[in-house]
């Protein structure tokens, strides 16, 4: 069951990450994390890790 919940983990921090970038986002570009797609759901995908594995 614990790879179950990382993966769990990965794909609602990915979703989390991703609705981020769509709600939130970064209007100029200079935002290193919002402001592209990939590195947001990345980032998304990294928390959900590192929470789901506490």
């Amino acid at each position: 069951m614990p790879i179950v919940k990382a993966v769990l983990g990965v794909v609602i921090g990915a979703l989390a990450g991703y609705l981020w970038y769509r709600m939130v986002g970064c209007s100029t570009g200079a935002c290193p994390l919002t402001a592209n797609p990939y590195i947001s759901t990345l980032y998304g995908a990294l928390m959900g890790l590192a929470f789901s594995t506490m």
